[in-house]
């Protein structure tokens, strides 16, 4: 996987279980950068975040 490939990452806040799907790249080692700062809860730091490579258009 090249560094700028695009990701899908889905992101679930742990406290009040709101989902987020967002496109972004891997920054560095387990960070990803999607613009994502919180939650609509308030919640900054306790969320279940996992990534897929998302797949190009189809022609």
């Amino acid at each position: 996987m090249n560094k700028q490939d695009r990701l899908k990452v889905f992101i679930r806040c742990n406290q009040c279980g709101e989902n987020f799907i967002l496109r972004g790249t891997k920054e560095g080692k387990g960070t990803y950068g999607t613009g994502f700062k919180r939650c609509v809860c308030n919640n900054e730091n306790d969320f279940n975040i996992r990534s897929e490579v998302e797949q190009p258009p189809l022609p």
